[in-house]
């Protein structure tokens, strides 16, 4: 299936979820995470969820990192550029909505690409060689093309792998896993 045709459909189908589900299935999916081999790290790259998009919400997993005593990095992402800055989440970080709604750090302190060792990503869909379909703008392909090549791609999704994305670029990143609520794909 193409990525315009998963997009919609998988909106669709997170649009079908209550609040309650999201809830449920999120904390389905940090328990999964825990099972991944990638606790030796230093410095993890998480998103802030964006309520509106129904999408996973990370709250359970950034309460594992800082849990286990991780440094959590988060993004301010620039529209005009495309490009994302990246930012060590402390306890005084304010956090702030852009106007899509993104929670997003105000300010704080830099961390460059090449310090992350582990991201954890947004996406709509993914299929089961690890081609990611997200809201189709290239954020994360341009921020994980500046990471340095061993960094642990991690999609996050509440639904299961799709048989193929059709059209894929030679500029798409793959991922490594992709955690859902029921399975650990290595892909």
């Amino acid at each position: 299936m193409i990525k315009s045709e998963l997009r919609k459909k998988h909106k669709a189908l997170r649009n079908d979820l209550s609040l309650s589900q999201i809830d449920d299935l999120s904390i389905s999916i940090a328990n999964q995470v825990l099972k991944l081999p990638i606790w030796e790290h230093t410095f993890y790259h998480t998103f802030l969820s964006i309520e509106e998009q129904k999408e996973v919400n990370t709250d359970y997993i950034l309460n594992i990192l800082s849990g286990k005593d991780k440094n959590i990095v988060i993004s301010k992402s620039d529209f005009k550029t495309r490009l994302m800055t990246h930012f060590l989440l402390a306890d005084n970080t304010k956090i702030k909505k852009n106007t899509y709604n993104i929670p997003e750090p105000v300010d704080g302190i830099d961390i460059s690409n090449n310090k992350i060792d582990v991201v954890f990503i947004p996406l709509l869909a993914f299929d089961k060689v690890g081609n990611r379909v997200g809201y189709g703008k290239g954020f994360y392909d341009r921020f994980l093309t500046n990471c340095k090549p061993e960094v642990i791609k991690i999609g996050l999704s509440f639904f299961e792998a799709e048989d193929s994305v059709t059209d894929v670029f030679e500029s798409d990143v793959k991922l490594d896993f992709c955690v859902t609520p029921k399975t650990i794909y290595t892909l």
